[in-house]
């Protein structure tokens, strides 16, 4: 164990195996704190919830830093909830019964482009009478518009890009025929053509509630273009979902896999060269069988024909890993092994197969086990993400491949949605370019053979 921890400190003479524990840190981190600040049920709920869940993000929306690059700076989403106390509406008692309800949501757009949707939810209690809502569009050079009026239910979504009377009121106003309401709504009209006017907006909603125990919560949210760290799919879902669960569930994938795969082998071979005869020669054929039967496919059979479940997966590739052509090194190491002093010593005072096997032969190739682990990884954790991207990895699992998978069903390059393909596609390949530093100059520390003078 000194010797492996003396060797493991030498990794500090290659700059790019810093690099990559740096990197492999850093995922082990968010691995880590991923399911502690967003337990595995809660990510599932994010991520299957639909529409009622992800509402008030936009949909198909960059991340909200593509704003650093460009020169046209592209609207943010502004959500305004009266349930959550953004806002203090105001009510006036007009009758016995009746209230009349003053909301006002005011907000800042400092934008150069319009924002692609404007919706206001709103949600109602009430016995039998719907309250009823009046909305005036306020914008930052004084002008008024009426936007509408309509009756609240439990459940309400104005959506002003759908008002075909307020779109026909606004090619009136605005003297554009075809002008949408979006651009109807945020136009400025001192310049030519149609272009964003920056400042301060209003919607102020009149409501009247007619019931004593009737109650109006109603939220505005105007849709931005550009959204959080890692922006939105066509479902309006939040991508730093898929990212950071991506990352605990490829590094235990890559891990899992890898070390089991690596361990089992060694012990086979370890097995096979101490016994010799028949056991030996079995384990050489079934590995040479096993070299020429196809990783991809089978799995790929097995995921369409009977379960996508990523521990399936898992399993299947631990299995079919284990007869690989790593055994025949390791064989060769370890015939090399089975002749050394200490070992006829071991049998001459009595020691038993497994004892000599397991404390006498694997002990001494286990620093090899380390690189080869470590290099492992990176191939299992691309064998995932390839079967996510061809529509065969977990149902469940938000994952780096099924984002993937999304954006080439959804079109997402030919849409220009580029960083919905590049976030997940540059994880995976810091992630296999990490482990491939640290690998190559464990086997350069660990290999005699490959160690620089």
């Amino acid at each position: 164990m000194k010797g492996i921890l003396s060797s493991l400190r030498q990794l500090r003479q290659y700059p790019t195996a810093v690099i990559g524990m740096i990197i492999i840190g850093l995922l082990l981190v968010v691995s880590i704190i991923t399911p502690i600040i967003m337990p595995y049920s809660e990510a599932i709920r994010l991520w299957r919830g639909g529409e009622l869940v992800w509402r008030y993000y936009p949909r198909n929306a960059a991340p909200a830093w593509q704003n650093w690059f460009t020169s046209t700076d592209l609207a943010a989403s502004v959500i305004i909830d009266s349930s959550k106390g953004d806002i203090e509406p105001t009510f006036e008692q007009i009758s016995a019964d009746t209230r009349e309800g003053f909301y006002s949501y005011e907000f800042d757009f400092p934008y150069d482009t319009f924002p692609p949707e404007v919706i206001l939810f709103a949600a109602a209690k009430y016995a039998s009478k719907q309250p009823f809502v009046e909305l005036t569009w306020i914008t930052p050079d004084g002008r008024e518009i009426r936007a509408g009026e309509f009756s609240a239910t439990a459940n309400t979504s104005v959506r002003f890009d759908q008002d075909t009377r307020l779109q026909r009121r606004l090619e009136r106003e605005t003297g554009i025929k075809g002008i949408t309401v979006i651009e109807g709504l945020f136009d400025d009209p001192s310049k030519e053509g149609i272009q964003v006017l920056q400042g301060t907006y209003r919607l102020d909603a009149t409501a009247l509630l007619f019931e004593p125990e009737s109650t109006l919560d109603m939220t505005f949210v105007s849709y931005g273009k550009v959204h959080g760290l890692a922006g939105t799919d066509h479902q309006r879902r939040d991508l730093t979902v898929a990212l950071l669960w991506g990352t605990p569930i490829a590094m235990a994938f890559g891990l899992l896999a890898a070390v089991f795969t690596t361990v089992t082998t060694m012990s086979i071979a370890a097995f096979g060269v101490w016994t010799g005869g028949w056991v030996d020669g079995t384990i050489q054929r079934i590995t040479e069988v096993n070299a020429i039967i196809p990783l991809l496919p089978i799995l790929i059979m097995v995921g369409t024909l009977y379960s996508r479940s990523i521990w399936l997966m898992l399993g299947l590739v631990i299995v079919l890993s284990i007869f690989g052509l790593q055994i025949k090194n390791y064989r060769a190491i370890f015939l090399q092994v089975k002749e050394s002093p200490y070992i006829d010593a071991a049998r001459a005072y009595g020691a038993g197969s497994n004892r000599i096997i397991f404390r006498y032969l694997i002990p001494r190739v286990l620093p090899l086990i380390i690189p080869a682990i470590v290099i492992l990884v990176p191939g299992f954790v691309f064998l995932e993400a390839s079967l996510a991207v061809l529509g065969l990895g977990d149902p469940v699992l938000p994952t780096w491949g099924k984002l993937i998978n999304d954006a080439n069903t959804q079109g997402a390059l030919f849409n220009g949605y580029y960083y919905w393909i590049l976030l997940p596609s540059a994880l995976l390949m810091i992630a296999g370019l990490a482990f491939a530093m640290v690998g190559f100059a464990l086997d350069r520390i660990f290999n005699p053979r490959l160690r620089e003078v």
